[in-house]
């Protein structure tokens, strides 16, 4: 660092555990100045205690070190002026507005007040000296600042430049910038000294990194000459120093919450595994070598006497179905109860019909709890469930609601977990909760995870990957066209459908209107049926009743539809092998890996199958590279590469549904080299200083800590 921090001696120091509780609680108020008003806005920026102050970070940065002559000035600078009034007066040319001429010996300059008070105008007067700052722009009379800050000074003063980088905090209706920064200095001021270093010099100096009140000082006041654009990358030591305690702190709590989840007591599942060896028997395929030592990993895990928490990453079409059935089997040859959560309707039903056609032969009942049962089949369902007939419970959501009891609830599966709130999965798992035992749970997504991050954002969980496709599968082949060669599409559909194919038209979200969506895919599914009449078109959207939609599946299964039109509701789940063409309207609206799910329902069967991404111009950037990269490759965790980097990581824990931000500082895509130090850092903490590790979960993450164990 540049400049050390007053009184600040580089060793290590053990601060007293109970101040550093008081400055994490120690309400704004402390800081003169803030009353009941400025608390309440201050409240909208999440700022409430005095630490939180220190916290709130610039997201950019002003230079005004350098006092700069108007001659010199060019359009889109900004820059700080010393100058004298010539003249003010209010304009009334189109908008009123107050207009003030200033000048410096070396050029004119107008500043414009579109929002101004009388008493401003009064100051103003010609002969006054300002210190002003702003961005030049061409305007009517010249150059010109439009609402700048500026300071009168006084007569014999003399302005100076500021002495570090002015900082741009993010703000909220009713609070100026200048109140932030006051604001922030009164706690830099006070309190900075009193924020305790909670990690050692054995952590920090291998990785160059500076003390927690140097990063502190430094990024919140950059002295004259610090880098601009790498503090505003968020790349400066002095960030990475808060970024990686940040990602310390998350990484931390879920190795707490692991070590908390195991202290829990579960059912030992250790059942014979004959279910399970029947099951597989009965296959008309032989599971591959990655699905057995899945299978194989999750039983091991239910033998235990405390609860699994294992997550099961693979991509599209890998069998991640059998998988989670057999670890069914488990559960219920050990006599208890297994509940699989599914995120739609579809999905739920999709994987009820596996299921039933797997486990029925083995005389096990598999009961559908969805929202749209009617009375009579859910009242059926729900007694079935409680009564303990109802081996293994099939749903969306509905499953945690009141009035679903289970009997002996021993396992829970939640696929495409990412799609769930923290809130929904640990209600469910609370269904499981007696006798003092906790369920197993077993995680799985189709969205990989690259291996450094699941190690870090998956710290309390297992992770198993399914990394090879059933033998026979072909990787699809990805077009990309405009719109303007459907007619092209159409014919390529009617041929692959006469050739005795199936074929998909996906219809996605318009402009985030479920109804839009829906009048989209009705019109586009009576356009085909006019276009191909010799072909049999069907429409499936989210507001079919259950059996309406089963009804329809059925028939695209078993062969007597041809074209499925289809909203989005089939992207995860269904498995016809015999379709072998996806087409995807408007592809340019969706996201890399809803667009990889989608093409995930093709290329099933050992006939070649094809995607075509259909796209409307002009393209963004943004729809052209994530278009590219669907044209590049089929694999699954290059695709979640990708993705990380063009959306970044902010659905990876499911926090997003409950309205949290995963991290405050840190950016898991850009910090994702500190991940493995990290990791080290944490088992140091952990080993040698132990009593560190609750402060500083407690200073990043306060309360949220809890959603690691669901």
């Amino acid at each position: 660092m540049e400049k050390r921090i007053r009184g600040l001696d580089s060793a290590f120091r053990i601060p007293h555990s109970a101040f550093e509780t008081d400055i994490a609680a120690l309400s704004i108020t402390a800081l003169k100045g803030v009353g009941p008003k400025l608390k309440d806005k201050l409240a909208r920026l999440g700022l409430d205690t005095v630490q939180d102050v220190l916290f709130h970070l610039p997201f950019r940065y002003q230079d005004r070190t350098r006092l700069r002559p108007i001659g010199g000035l060019v359009p889109g600078q900004e820059a700080v002026v010393v100058a004298q009034v010539e003249l003010a007066d209010i304009v009334y040319r189109g908008r009123r507005s107050l207009v003030v001429r200033v000048a410096d010996g070396t050029g004119h300059l107008i500043l414009r007040f579109f929002h101004f008070s009388a008493a401003q105008k009064e100051n103003l007067t010609r002969g006054r000296t300002l210190k002003l700052f702003g961005e030049a722009r061409e305007g009517p009379m010249g150059l010109e600042i439009v609402h700048p800050e500026y300071e009168l000074i006084g007569e014999g003063a003399s302005p100076k430049a500021d002495e570090h980088l002015t900082p741009v905090y993010p703000a909220t209706t009713g609070l100026h910038q200048l109140s932030l920064r006051k604001l922030t200095q009164k706690a830099l001021d006070g309190y900075l000294e009193h924020i305790p270093e909670w990690l050692p010099q054995e952590i920090l100096a291998p990785l160059k990194l500076p003390t927690l009140q140097e990063a502190l000082a430094y990024v919140h006041r950059p002295p004259p000459g610090a880098p601009v654009q790498t503090l505003e990358a968020g790349t400066h030591p002095a960030q990475q120093r808060l970024a990686f305690e940040e990602m310390l702190a998350f990484h931390l709590s879920l190795k707490r919450l692991r070590a908390r989840m195991q202290r829990h007591a579960a059912p030992k599942l250790d059942g014979a595994g004959k279910l399970t060896q029947a099951l597989l028997h009965s296959l008309p395929f032989a599971p591959t070598g990655a699905q057995r030592r899945v299978i194989g990993e999750i039983a091991r895990d239910l033998g235990q006497p405390y609860p699994m928490q294992r997550l099961v990453q693979g991509d599209v079409g890998s069998g991640k179905t059998l998988v989670a059935a057999a670890a069914c089997l488990t559960a219920i040859e050990s006599g208890f109860q297994a509940a699989v959560m599914a995120p739609t309707e579809l999905l739920a039903e999709q994987h009820r019909h596996n299921f039933t056609r797997w486990l029925a032969p083995l005389g096990i009942e598999a009961a559908l709890l969805s929202g749209k049962l009617n009375a009579r089949s859910r009242r059926a369902a729900l007694a079935g469930v409680r009564e303990g007939r109802a081996r293994l419970a099939v749903g969306t959501h509905a499953l945690f609601q009141d009035e679903v009891e289970f009997e002996k609830l021993g396992l829970i599966v939640v696929d495409e977990q990412h799609r769930f709130g923290v809130h929904q999965r640990l209600l469910l798992r609370e269904k499981g909760g007696r006798d003092g035992m906790l369920p197993h749970q077993l995680i799985m997504t189709a969205t990989p995870i690259p291996r450094t991050l699941a190690q870090s954002v998956y710290a309390d969980l297992d992770v198993s990957v399914i990394d090879e496709l059933p033998p026979g599968r072909k990787p699809v082949d990805t077009v990309v066209l405009p719109e303007a060669r459907r007619a092209e599409v159409v014919a390529r559909v009617r041929a692959a459908c006469l050739a005795g194919r199936q074929a998909y038209w996906v219809c996605p979200l318009i402009e985030e209107s479920e109804a839009l969506e829906l009048q989209t895919a009705t019109d586009t599914a009576a356009a085909l049926s006019q276009a191909l009449p010799e072909l049999k078109v069907a429409l499936v959207h989210g507001r079919l009743k259950p059996q309406q939609k089963a009804q329809i599946m059925a028939a695209f299964k078993e062969g007597g539809v041809h074209l499925l039109v289809a909203t989005t509701v089939i992207e995860v789940g269904v498995d016809v092998p015999n379709a072998t063409l996806m087409i995807v309207e408007n592809a340019e609206r969706l996201g890399l890996s809803q667009l990889h799910q989608l093409r995930g329902r093709v290329g099933r069967g050992a006939q070649q199958s094809a995607c075509v991404l259909m796209y409307a111009a002009p393209l963004s950037e943004a729809a052209r590279a994530r278009l590219t990269a669907m044209r590049t490759t089929n694999d699954g965790f290059e695709i979640a590469r990708r993705d990380l980097e063009m959306r970044g990581p902010g659905e990876v824990l499911g926090t997003r549904q409950t309205g949290e931000r995963q991290f405050h500082i840190a950016d898991l895509l850009r910090d994702q080299a500190l991940l493995p130090h990290i990791e080290r850092a944490a088992a140091v903490l952990l080993e040698r200083y132990p009593r560190h590790v609750a402060p500083i979960v407690r200073r990043w993450l306060g309360t949220k800590e809890s959603y690691g164990e669901v």
